[in-house]
């Protein structure tokens, strides 16, 4: 059609009138004609097929799906400066140690914390792996290394290894993933950090609107309040339970209960005595936990990239009953446990957490967090705990937190907090912290 609609256009300027012309010399004209028009015509749509998209490859495709079983692999690093009073311990009183609460807390000036290498992938179609390794100094302690089934249908899945348990709200959240600088006390007397353990996890999602999950654990106890001691069979059951949903398309909460129960055999624990003479000692018993949580998230409209803001809050009660030993650490300074003590322990202790955290711009978040723990009814040989050992003195600690941090993207976080510190009888402590956080490569999602 283009090439008659051509060919009569250039008749209708070239030759206006032929009626005595020569017919022979009248045709070679027209193939001239015609032959230039089609070579210019041919040109033009080679042109055209030049400039249209490619069809997509299909190696391309085959390689994006074999991706889906390569792991996805990334660092965090996270560092900060800590202003801190020049203080030998740092401990909370009327609580038995966690150990490892404080998760550097306690180092002033510049310092390191542990690097997390994580990895994780699909391993078949039936199942998905994940790995989180710290890089400390000197050593590499592994958090989790878990498997985790993605085929049994019906909101089923089981998970075994070491991972950090389904317990209340912030304990599955790695340290890079808190809020504040610094671990709630409400954690650090619980857990230590987080509460882990080697065993299994069996979780059930129901299929409703409303977000309804269940899930139960057995496991050996890896961390506080547990011990791993060598048996068979498990020390420590865990059951919890979260519902939650949307309000609107600007709100959504959930909320939970959990509980645990623990039979630490040979708990390690040092404290001082009524006369500050340091102790060491352990506990052997039963140990049970109950937790509650509540989140409660805003953004205008649902979109949480310009202003957010997130409420949480828990609360714990823990009941602990057995026995308690205690020796003298500095032999040349007797004190109440000089030559040892066991004597019957038990310990009725409570506290809480809440804290609210508000994107005011993007890219900018303050927080304020209120930590309270209530040292309740804690009895040993007989008596008040307080009157033998200082460390479990009738106290209740508490801090008050305040923090600034900005994100120039999601991988990056550069963090100011301010803390009034009075976990420790007779002390308050004004500490400083700035802190930063990035994330290398391909890193998943955190929880609600």
């Amino acid at each position: 059609m283009l090439r008659s609609t051509l060919m009569v256009a250039a008749l209708a300027v070239t030759c206006p009138a032929y009626a005595d012309a020569d017919l022979d010399a009248l045709r070679a004209e027209l193939a001239a004609i015609k032959t230039a028009y089609e070579a210019r015509i041919q040109a033009l749509e080679s042109r055209l097929q030049q400039a249209a998209p490619p069809a997509p490859a299909p190696v391309a495709v085959e390689t994006a799906r074999s991706n889906r079983f390569n792991p996805a692999i990334s660092l965090i690093l996270q560092g900060r400066y800590a202003h801190l009073d020049q203080r030998d311990e740092r401990g909370i009183t009327g609580f038995l140690a966690a150990g490892e609460h404080g998760h550097g807390e306690s180092t002033r000036g510049f310092s390191l914390d542990g690097s997390e290498l994580v990895l994780s992938a699909s391993i078949d179609p039936d199942f998905r792996g994940y790995l989180n390794a710290v890089l400390a100094d000197e050593a590499v302690e592994v958090e989790e290394a878990w498997f985790q089934t993605t085929s049994l249908g019906n909101g089923l899945s089981i998970k075994g290894g070491r991972f950090r348990s389904g317990l209340g709200y912030q304990n599955e959240q790695h340290p890079h993933a808190w809020d504040f600088a610094t671990n709630n006390l409400v954690y650090a007397t619980l857990f230590g950090e987080g509460y882990g353990q080697e065993g299994v996890q069996i979780k059930w999602l129901a299929p409703t609107e409303t977000f309804l999950e269940f899930g139960a654990e057995i496991g050996n106890g890896h961390a506080f309040p547990a011990t791993n001691h060598d048996s068979n069979g498990f020390s420590s059951v865990a059951l919890f339970g979260h519902v939650g949903g949307d309000v609107g398309i600007a709100h959504s909460w959930r909320a939970g209960l959990s509980w645990l129960r623990a039979r630490p055999r040979g708990r390690e624990f040092e404290g001082h005595d009524i006369n500050d003479i340091e102790l060491i000692g352990d506990f052997s018993g039963t140990s049970r936990t109950w937790l509650a949580d509540f989140v409660w998230k805003w953004a205008p409209n649902g979109n949480a990239t310009q202003q957010n803001f997130k409420f949480a809050a828990e609360y714990f009660r823990r009941d602990e009953s057995g026995t308690l030993s205690c020796d003298d650490a500095d032999v040349m300074n007797p004190g109440v446990c000089t030559g040892g003590l066991s004597a019957p322990f038990s310990a009725d202790q409570s506290g809480f957490y809440a804290q609210g955290v508000y994107q005011f711009m993007p890219q900018w978040r303050a927080g304020y967090r209120y930590d309270q723990l209530f040292r309740g009814d804690v009895r040993f040989n007989g008596a008040d705990a307080g009157a033998l050992i200082g460390s479990l003195a009738d106290y209740n600690p508490k801090r008050h937190s305040l923090m600034l941090d900005y994100n120039p993207s999601e991988f990056s976080r550069i963090r100011l907090q301010y803390s009034r510190d009075q976990a420790e009888q007779s002390v308050d402590e004004n500490q400083f912290y700035v802190q930063y956080i990035y994330s290398l490569g391909s890193h998943g999602a955190h929880q609600f």
